[in-house]
């Protein structure tokens, strides 16, 4: 089965169990999103088209309020005490967790997702939205790189960042879709059911192609 169609066959089993409900009936509940990764291979004014990183090609409705956030490099010092960060990692055997990304989020955005989840980028993934409380070397198994102690209402985890992860942030694409959002840029989108469609809600996008790292 491809892609497109697990898309739109995950996007209404989500959307029936959900419709079930006299709650969504009435407006109170909405259906997980699924993210989509990969290159647009057209765009219109109504329309999105993604090669997802499988190969798979997947059509959304692109909704007039879609909303547009660019992905932008930053360096390993853009992380300072008391950062907001997201931290994607895989967890390791000593309990530390090995991030394999990390985003640096703008203060106005501090406190988004705060936590600790499952991360659906790779098998066994991990997500940190977190507090820097601490900031030191890493291990000296991994030369170059961060230790970060990153402190969420409910607790803490200790992240190794090795040299080379990639490091982000994000800008919010107010006036500057039309240059962002074209064929060949590298995505990931956020999609919903909606009146039986796939349809975007959001979209991470890298410029001049570079590939949003989560």
């Amino acid at each position: 089965m491809s892609k497109a169609s697990v898309l739109a066959l995950s996007l209404a089993a989500a959307a029936a169990a959900v419709l079930s409900a006299a709650a969504w009936a009435q407006g109170g509940a909405a259906q997980p999103p699924v993210r989509v990764r990969g290159v647009i291979a057209h765009v219109d004014a109504t329309s999105l088209t993604v090669k997802d990183r499988s190969g798979e090609v997947v059509t959304m409705v692109r909704p007039p309020d879609m909303r547009v956030v660019e992905v932008l490099p930053v360096t390993l010092d853009a992380i300072k005490p008391n950062s907001f960060v997201g931290a994607g990692s895989l967890p390791q055997p000593d309990g530390t967790q090995r991030a394999v990304e990390v985003l640096v989020f703008p203060e106005a955005m501090r406190g988004t997702g705060e936590g600790f989840r499952p991360w659906d980028y790779m098998p066994n993934g991990t997500m940190t939205n977190a507090t820097v409380s601490a900031l030191a070397a890493a291990p000296a198994s991994v030369p170059g790189g961060r230790k970060l102690v990153l402190r969420y209402k409910d607790g803490e985890k200790t992240v190794i960042v090795p040299r080379g992860t990639p490091i982000v942030t994000f800008k919010p694409a107010q006036d500057d879709q039309q240059a962002l959002v074209v064929q060949g840029a590298k995505v990931v989108v956020t999609a919903q059911l909606k009146d039986g469609k796939p349809t975007a809600s959001s979209m991470l996008v890298g410029r001049h192609g570079f590939t949003p790292p989560m």
